[in-house]
């Protein structure tokens, strides 16, 4: 294990001011795969330097994307070879604790993609973790809050020109999911999401959670109940409705409409080239999340390497909203069996994440 300390790392990244963040990418499936891209095609300010993969087949090909890049097996093999100022964690949730402890005590910063952990008990290891630091140095992967339609959106409610906010309803439709997929994810892996930016969005903790079943679409999976309304009352008397449909055919499409006192807002519908031919009327929707939020991934990391590089670690949500998230997950996998709404825990937020 490496024995660098927070301010160690912070006189090495001074002296490295006008040189490129050497940012680790840890696993190289699809989303750490798309992040090797980014960095090396569209990211100023970084490159990447280490690529922590244990499938040797997997490091190879991420590697050859990112031309002077060392493959490593294990996020301890890179710090302890002071390969890597930061670390992005693109592995699937169950693995993200085994990376941020060892990343936390090098003082790393971190970009870790959703969720924190799992679950909520192991969240707060995290937290523990990392209030051991001067500062927060985790920054979590909800890139909605990048977006610039999302974002719009957000600085509509806030200077209330239509009133006070009174409902908000998301979409949140997949062509289809992998056989890996699970009832469970439709809330872990799925309305996740909105469990970050619809509180986001209207500026109120949530305060319950509630899944209804419509009729089943039986062109799904067998072994999945779905699509569900996930119904989320915050604590400033928002109503949120989702709906998660993971078997629309289609494409992939995530819209949100916010309900105020005079008038209506909606984000999410597809732009690009409208089509009149044969007596109808088309546009190209999308078919996948890297392209639907391509631009928000984008903004996203940029916002990072730059927040890393002039020493504030942090330019996004951050590990006590992860928590947060997590407690909501965990709400509404209970609501996906219980009848009626399921109370989510509102801890007081720490002064260190102020």
């Amino acid at each position: 294990m490496s024995s660098t300390t927070p301010q160690d790392l912070r006189a090495q990244q001074d002296l490295r001011s006008s040189a490129d963040l050497r940012v680790g990418v840890v696993g190289a499936g699809q989303m750490g795969a798309d992040h090797i891209r980014r960095i090396t095609r569209t990211i100023s300010g970084a490159t990447v330097a280490a690529i922590v993969e244990p499938d040797a087949g997997r490091a190879a090909t991420a590697a050859a994307a990112a031309p002077g890049a060392l493959a490593f097996g294990s996020v301890e093999d890179a710090i302890d070879a002071q390969a890597l100022d930061a670390v992005i964690i693109a592995t699937p949730g169950p693995f993200h604790e085994p990376v941020l402890a060892p990343a936390l005590e090098a003082g790393l910063p971190i970009l870790c993609e959703k969720p924190l952990t799992p679950d909520s008990a192991s969240s707060l290891r995290v937290l523990e973790l990392e209030q051991r630091l001067d500062r927060p140095h985790i920054q979590l992967g909800f890139m909605r809050r990048f977006d610039d339609e999302y974002q719009a959106l957000r600085t509509l409610i806030e200077a209330g020109d239509a009133g006070e906010l009174l409902m908000l309803r998301g979409v949140h439709r997949n062509p289809s999911v992998p056989e890996s997929y699970t009832q469970s994810m439709l809330i872990t892996d799925s309305v996740v999401h909105e469990f970050d930016v619809m509180p986001w969005l209207a500026g109120s903790p949530i305060r319950s959670v509630e899944v209804k079943y419509p009729r089943r679409n039986a062109l799904g999976p067998e072994r999945l109940r779905e699509p569900i309304l996930v119904l989320i009352e915050l604590e400033n008397g928002v109503l949120v409705d989702v709906e998660m449909n993971v078997s629309v055919r289609f494409g992939y499409q995530v819209a949100t409409e916010a309900v105020f006192q005079t008038g209506i807002a909606r984000i999410g519908q597809p732009a690009g080239l409208q089509r009149w031919s044969d007596a109808s009327f088309s546009v190209a929707e999308h078919t996948t999340y890297t392209t639907r939020f391509a631009r928000a991934y984008d903004a996203q990391v940029q916002a990072w390497v730059d927040a890393v590089r002039d020493g504030s670690l942090v330019a996004g949500p951050n590990a006590w909203d992860g928590y947060l998230v997590a407690l909501a997950c965990e709400a509404g996998v209970r609501a996906l069996d219980e009848s009626g709404p399921v109370a989510v825990e509102s801890p007081e937020r720490p002064h260190f994440y102020a």
